[in-house]
């Protein structure tokens, strides 16, 4: 029996937390104010839950946040490919390709999203025909771009372009976190450029780049409401601004509308949390490993004491 546990220690001193009234006090202020909060919203009857439940799964509705979605999707998957080669051209060391990138993030980041909806939706005005062909010969190519130019693609692109530029920031941001000496590790072994870029700074830069990219995610959900001014009239706010003019319930539909956001909302952000765990691997401090894992198996043999502590011991010459 271990006696040095089982003895008592004597003169122990035994401390108390210091009271804290003041938080107990901001709890019980913040739970009340959220009790009076429920009540007035369960007891109003302007907004009427009766028709939020009517409408909530209505099948335009649902249509609504299927277009939302893929107007989300797509635009992201734009941005983040155009934010990727503006970063790149940020750290390029040709000054042609700096200017460029900088341009368009000055651009594209100093204009309001409604202004270059409103542009987007213009363009099939702008440049109603696209034609290739021989300079000052005759055309081989041409067609009208109201044809293959929709207010879906006019969307998505404007909503592309303009979440490129912030992600641009957040991608070079991502790309500086990655010490140097890392690069020049692997050209010293051989590899080029492009390889080091996809192998060894893309991979590390994405435990910084992750948590920024997933709030802008979330932001262009939300930023999709404005596709009106395309116009583009079959995402989630059209549709129930629609059902609330036909009805002349305005609140209940608006309730609808963000009870789906917040919904699509809270996915995206689990989706977040699990990619960052993922990519945090080795930088961010875990809880103790599941049984069966292979953490928690090494930690076994390690418990059995058969491997040295010291793997490289030192040798007397």
């Amino acid at each position: 029996m271990n006696t040095s546990i089982d003895t008592p220690i004597p003169n122990r001193i035994r401390a108390k937390r210091a009271p804290r009234p003041g938080t107990w006090i901001a709890a019980v202020i913040v739970a009340l104010f959220s009790v009076w909060l429920i009540a007035f919203a369960a007891g109003n009857e302007v907004f009427e839950w009766n028709v939020v439940g009517t409408y909530l799964f209505d099948v335009k509705v649902i249509k609504g946040v299927g277009w939302t979605l893929l107007l989300t999707l797509v635009s992201m998957v734009i941005g983040t490919v155009i934010a990727l080669t503006a970063a790149i051209m940020r750290l390029s060391s040709n000054p042609v390709l700096r200017g460029v990138s900088w341009a368009y993030i000055f651009v594209f980041r100093g204009v309001p999203v409604y202004t270059q909806l409103v542009f987007w939706g213009l363009i099939t005005v702008i440049v109603p025909k696209i034609v290739i062909g021989v300079p000052f010969g005759p055309e081989l190519v041409s067609f009208s771009t109201r044809e293959y130019f929709t207010a879906f693609w006019a969307a998505t692109v404007a909503l592309g372009l303009n979440e490129g530029a912030y992600l641009a920031e957040i991608m070079r941001a991502g790309l500086t976190s990655v010490e140097r000496g890392q690069s020049e590790a692997a050209k010293s072994l051989g590899m080029k450029n492009s390889l080091i870029l996809r192998r060894i700074v893309i991979p590390q830069a994405m435990r910084v780049i992750i948590p920024p990219l997933g709030n802008e995610t979330i932001g262009m959900l939300k930023t999709t409401s404005l596709v009106l001014a395309v116009p583009f009239t079959l995402d989630l706010t059209y549709a129930s601004n629609s059902i609330a003019n036909l009805l002349f319930k305005p609140v209940p539909m608006l309730i609808v509308a963000a009870l789906w956001y917040l919904a699509v909302t809270s996915v995206l952000m689990v989706g977040q949390y699990y990619i960052e765990r993922y990519f945090g691997r080795g930088f961010d401090d875990r809880p103790a490993a599941r049984p069966g894992s292979r953490a928690s198996r090494q930690a076994s043999v390690n418990a059995l004491g058969t491997t040295p502590k010291d793997p490289l011991p030192e040798v007397e010459l």
